[in-house]
């Protein structure tokens, strides 16, 4: 019988022990859903042994009343840290007692002056590259705090993408400065933060909440009002079936556009930036 020799013997002990073979143990972000995702990929990226893990599934779109899954609780259960919005988007967070006690939860939407409107905070943060920067800054001091060794890399990733973001901004700007009109009307309450940073105005809202159509009476009024205002163009959301969109505008004549609240899409690190791009041809071809 042949001898194994005792280096063989030491490398198979240690691969079943990765710390003692000097490896990086994996560490688990858990994002709670894909603007939030695509953020943390930025801050991380180039960072070993960080897992990011994303709650919501990519068509499940902003978070309005998600209830969490069996499998959502099990990948909370062996997260290291959780990566959220905020500013109300995931109530489900207010019940996560059971969760780890060593387990913190980053909100990125801490410290951001949030817009209210009849009594309800506004959660979609993320639309307002400006206040986007404010998050990734969050992320990247919760994350710096929580593993001191990388908080360098957390930092300058960050500040790489914020120059991005800036960028982002400064093409929006630019590519809405000499609009024929800046009046717009949305599907949902999805647009108050982008509205507010590009000098645009929301003249009426379709849907409340994506899901839930206007009644009868609801929409004669909206029809009512869109005559009235005189907009031209109505912005549906390519997450959402857009029935009540298209019954407005065959009654005013306004033409359809599409507009992305960025909640799903490619899990790639420049999503963000390249839906808030095909946004600006959007806006720039329905508001000329």
């Amino acid at each position: 019988m042949k001898k194994i020799p005792i280096a063989i013997l030491l490398g198979l002990f240690l691969k079943g022990f990765p710390c003692l073979a000097g490896e990086s143990a994996v560490r688990t972000i858990v994002t709670t859903f894909y603007p939030i995702q695509i953020a943390v990929l930025n801050v991380t990226a180039g960072v070993e042994g960080i897992h990011v893990v994303n709650l919501a599934a990519p068509t499940t779109g902003c978070l309005h009343d998600y209830q969490l899954t069996p499998r959502d609780r099990a990948i909370l259960s062996r997260a290291d840290r959780v990566v959220a919005n905020g500013a109300g988007m995931e109530s489900f967070l207010d019940s996560l007692a059971w969760l780890r006690p060593a387990v913190r939860i980053i909100d990125a939407s801490a410290g951001i002056d949030l817009l209210v409107s009849g009594g309800v905070t506004n959660s979609h943060v993320w639309l307002s590259p400006s206040r986007h920067i404010r998050q990734i800054q969050t992320i990247a001091a919760g994350l710096a705090a929580w593993d001191p060794v990388n908080a360098g890399l957390y930092q300058a990733n960050a500040l790489r993408y914020e120059g991005e973001l800036k960028t982002l901004k400064a093409e929006m700007t630019r590519g809405l400065g000499e609009l024929k009109t800046r009046d717009i009307i949305t599907f949902h309450e999805a647009f108050p933060y982008f509205a507010d940073e590009l000098g645009l105005k929301v003249v009426a809202v379709i849907e409340r909440e994506p899901g839930t159509e206007p009644s009868a009476g609801e929409l004669a009024a909206l029809i009512r009002q869109v005559k009235a205002s005189g907009v031209k163009a109505l912005f549906v959301e390519p997450q959402y079936p857009a029935k009540s969109a298209e019954a407005i505008a065959r009654e005013t004549g306004a033409g359809l556009y599409r507009l992305d609240p960025v909640v799903s899409g490619p899990v790639a690190p420049h999503a963000y930036l390249d839906v808030m791009r095909l946004n600006l041809i959007q806006l720039r071809r329905a508001l000329n």
